[in-house]
C-alpha cells in the first residue's frame, strides 16, 4: 500500500466521486483532520451524517452525503493549499466563496474552522479548501 502525500485531497476526491455517482454512503480512512473537515461539512449542511467506524483494523469514517432530489448539496470542491504550494491567509483576507454561497475551510491555531467561524474569531491560517 502506498503512502498518501495529500490526505485532504484524497478526502475531497472521494467525496466528489461519491456524489457524482449518487452514492448513499461511502467510507474514507480516518484521521483527525479529515474528521474535523467532515464535521464542518455536517454543520454547514453538505452531508447528512457521518460516524466513525472502528470495526475494521484501520478506523474509517462513514459519510452519508445530502441530496435534494437527485442533486447533491455539494456542487463543487477545490483544494487550495497543497503540499507543493501552501497558501496562508490572515483573518481579514479570508475569501468568501461564491459571494457567500459556499464555504472555505481553514486550518488555524484553534483547529480546523470554516471561513465564517475563523473570521468571527479573528484568526487566520492555512486555506485548505473551498466547498460550494
Amino acid at each position: 500500500m502506498s503512502a498518501l502525500t495529500d490526505p485532504i485531497a484524497d478526502l475531497l476526491t472521494r467525496v466528489r466521486n461519491a456524489v457524482s455517482v449518487q452514492k448513499t454512503e461511502f467510507f474514507v480512512p480516518y484521521s483527525k483532520i479529515k474528521s474535523d473537515i467532515v464535521s464542518i461539512l455536517k454543520r454547514e449542511g453538505y452531508i447528512e451524517e457521518y460516524e466513525l467506524d472502528r470495526s475494521e483494523v484501520h478506523p474509517r469514517i462513514k459519510i452519508r452525503p445530502r441530496y435534494v432530489g437527485k442533486t447533491s448539496a455539494i456542487a463543487g470542491l477545490r483544494r487550495i493549499s497543497r503540499p507543493g504550494l501552501r497558501r496562508y491567509v490572515g483573518s481579514e483576507d479570508i475569501p468568501r466563496v461564491l459571494g457567500g454561497l459556499g464555504i472555505s475551510i481553514i486550518s488555524t491555531s484553534r483547529g480546523v474552522l470554516s471561513g465564517h467561524d475563523a473570521r468571527k474569531q479573528k484568526v487566520g491560517g492555512e486555506l485548505l479548501a473551498y466547498i460550494w
